[in-house]
């Protein structure tokens, strides 16, 4: 195991694959600090030119980018109250109070402090958990590698908000989008009638662009105008905001171990994670009175566990081929155009991938923090460049990624297609990310179920190990929409508490 992590930090500081973490990490960046796009959009652009691209260097540049878009997005929160993801709204809370009075330098220096160490201890849990998983997966066979492709599906649910119902609707869609062209089973093709573009099923590259990336284009564009309305200073206290987080220091451990636990519950990830640690670093402090007024560690605790995640979302998503976010479903998609099967056969097969994966968090953490560090006053004006100037060359990056597909005319007509199911759906308020789990896992849950069921027949439904992901499946189903509810509630108390404040101190001025 020592050899194989040896050999794949040798394997990653190839000056190609190096270059490409690079790009991942720039990519990253740049798309962090654009609120509403987010790593899963990163991810789609990039996921066209991989085909044909060594799988160390595609990686590397995929976990560039997931690495990056957890700092880089702490920019839009603090500098202008907006949430740059899912996973950075609860840095609002303190972050911009902080900006508001002068303080978004120590505010920033802290967070991408925190963001620091929470993504190497994600990196070194990842690490740690693969001697142990390794024995226990080998025992796998294609009864258990089913019931995973069904725990993958059974988290649909948490990925879909506070819609699940629409969400099951995307994922059987996507389950059905799935099964057009070959069959994985049998040597028969399926809803493709005479038309041969189809009969290797649609490419989950089209897929992905147009669900993801042509909505957020077309909204933005329909705003009009920058993506950020006013700017503020950044103010002094860098080295302040650095000195804080290494005086809470127990208070950065504690909410990365949060965060890499709950990464590692599929389907959880950046939905809820930030206002769990929120609450809980305002409900376990002595002195809460500053909390969402500008306490320092109101940021902390947040970003830490923001970063930290990474290293829990990949342990489902290579271990066992469960996506453990909707951007880890991007990560599958490309391990499948590089040839590698996710799940268990990579601890055998392709165990330097895998430590060439941890490897590229762990440095991807170090690069992305100095660069926001490094260049925060230039990338922080990059949010108030009016949205056109920006658009036409996402736009030209979508489509010559499509058209690189196949390079038949459908391939755009799909694109478009799909950018319009996309659009549609997020007007319904229609969550896309089961749609695209769906789709991907259709085509597994197929032949597992398939060759389970020729193998053992009726029979595996008995075997330990189904029954024991089965169980597992129903445990995180409901634990995790109890958690989801107990977090909405802790939101709505804090945020309830801030506005009371608000109201008071309105008052105050008045009277």
């Amino acid at each position: 195991m020592l050899d194989a992590l040896i050999n794949a930090l040798w394997i990653l500081l190839d000056p190609f694959r190096l270059m490409m973490l690079f790009a991942g990490v720039a990519i990253g960046i740049a798309v962090g600090i654009l609120p509403g796009l987010g790593g899963l959009m990163g991810m789609a652009l990039v996921l066209p030119f991989l085909f044909g691209m060594d799988a160390y260097a595609g990686v590397a540049l995929l976990i560039g980018i997931a690495a990056a878009v957890p700092s880089a997005d702490t920019f839009p929160s603090v500098l202008m109250g907006i949430p740059g993801s899912s996973g950075s709204q609860a840095t609002i809370m303190d972050g911009y109070p902080m900006a508001r009075r002068g303080e978004a330098a120590r505010a920033l220096g802290a967070a991408f402090t925190a963001s620091l160490i929470g993504g190497l201890i994600g990196a070194l849990a990842l690490s740690a958990v693969v001697p142990f998983a390794r024995p226990l997966i080998l025992a796998f066979g294609s009864p258990e590698l089913f019931m995973l492709t069904l725990l993958g599906l059974s988290m649909i649910g948490v990925l879909s908000g506070n819609r699940p119902l629409k969400g099951m609707l995307a994922a059987v869609a996507g389950l059905a989008l799935g099964t057009i062209g070959g069959a994985p089973v049998a040597a028969e093709y399926r809803f493709a009638g005479d038309f041969l573009y189809l009969y290797d099923g649609l490419s989950l590259v089209i897929v992905a662009l147009g669900l993801f990336a042509l909505p957020e284009i077309i909204d933005l564009l329909a705003r009009g105008g920058a993506i950020a309305e006013r700017s503020r200073g950044l103010g002094h206290g860098w080295v302040q905001g650095a000195k804080d987080t290494l005086h809470h220091k127990w208070l950065v451990v504690r909410h990365s171990i949060i965060g890499v636990a709950i990464g590692a519950i599929p389907g959880m990830g950046s939905s809820i994670i930030d206002w769990v640690n929120y609450g809980i670093a305002a409900q376990t402090s002595k002195d809460r009175s500053q909390f969402g007024k500008g306490d320092v560690r109101g940021v902390i605790a947040p970003e830490s566990a923001n970063n930290a995640k990474e290293g829990g979302v990949l342990m489902p998503t290579l271990l066992f081929g469960v996506p453990g976010s909707s951007a880890m479903a991007m990560l599958l998609a490309a391990l499948m155009i590089f040839g590698v099967q996710p799940g268990p056969q990579m601890l055998t097969r392709d165990l330097d991938l895998v430590f060439v994966i941890i490897w590229s968090l762990a440095l991807a953490n170090v690069f992305g923090t100095l660069i926001c560090l490094l260049l925060s006053k230039p990338i922080s004006r990059l949010t108030f460049i009016p949205f056109q100037f920006i658009a036409p060359v996402i736009i030209v990056i979508v489509v010559v990624g499509a058209w690189q597909e196949t390079r038949h005319w459908a391939d755009l007509a799909f694109l478009l297609g799909f950018g319009l199911l996309g659009w549609i759906m997020k007007r319904a308020g229609m969550p896309r990310p089961p749609l695209l789990i769906g789709f991907i896992l259709s085509g597994l849950a197929e032949r597992y179920l398939w060759m389970s069921y020729n193998l053992y027949d009726w029979a595996w439904l008995l075997r330990p190990g189904v029954l024991t992901i089965g169980a597992l499946a129903v445990f995180l189903v409901v634990g995790s929409v109890m958690l989801k509810r107990s977090t909405e509630r802790s939101a709505e108390a804090l945020q309830h508490a801030d506005d009371k404040d608000e109201g008071q101190s309105a008052a105050e001025d008045k009277s």
